[in-house]
């Protein structure tokens, strides 16, 4: 069973996703800062100061706090300014995804297809029997 398991381990389709999903936590920690870190920020200076994060509807009477973390300690709240960030910061990963994808669709060289190699000599002397077959 360890053997087993080792062959399905060493597999290459387990090796490369084990890589893929570790280079996609690192990317998605890269993006998250900067949405969190830079363009957010820049939205906020923007729209004058604005954190769109502290957004929030209050869902029961006893929410009068300022933040959303005091917020969510006092009742049920709608914390849709969290979402909208969230959903920004989606929408940045997909369009930097997309742009990382077709970078590297765009750098793998394109081959050209390999001329027709030259028939060998048979052949060349076959064609040449064939067309004088053909005139008679």
């Amino acid at each position: 069973m360890l053997k087993e398991f080792r062959e399905f381990a060493m597999k290459g389709n387990v090796v490369d996703l084990a890589v893929a999903v570790i280079i996609g936590t690192a990317f998605g920690a890269i993006v998250n800062s900067l949405v969190a870190d830079v363009i957010m920020p820049l939205i906020g200076a923007i729209t004058g100061g604005l954190d769109f994060s502290n957004y929030f509807y209050g869902l029961s009477k006893n929410v009068n706090a300022g933040n959303l973390a005091d917020a969510k300690k006092q009742g049920a709240v709608l914390a849709w300014g969290n979402f909208l960030t969230l959903t920004i910061n989606f929408l940045i990963i997909a369009w930097v995804l997309f742009i990382v994808v077709r970078l590297m669709n765009s750098l793998k060289k394109k081959e050209p297809a390999p001329a027709p190699a030259e028939p060998s000599e048979e052949i060349k002397l076959l064609t040449e029997i064939r067309d004088l077959l053909k005139k008679s």
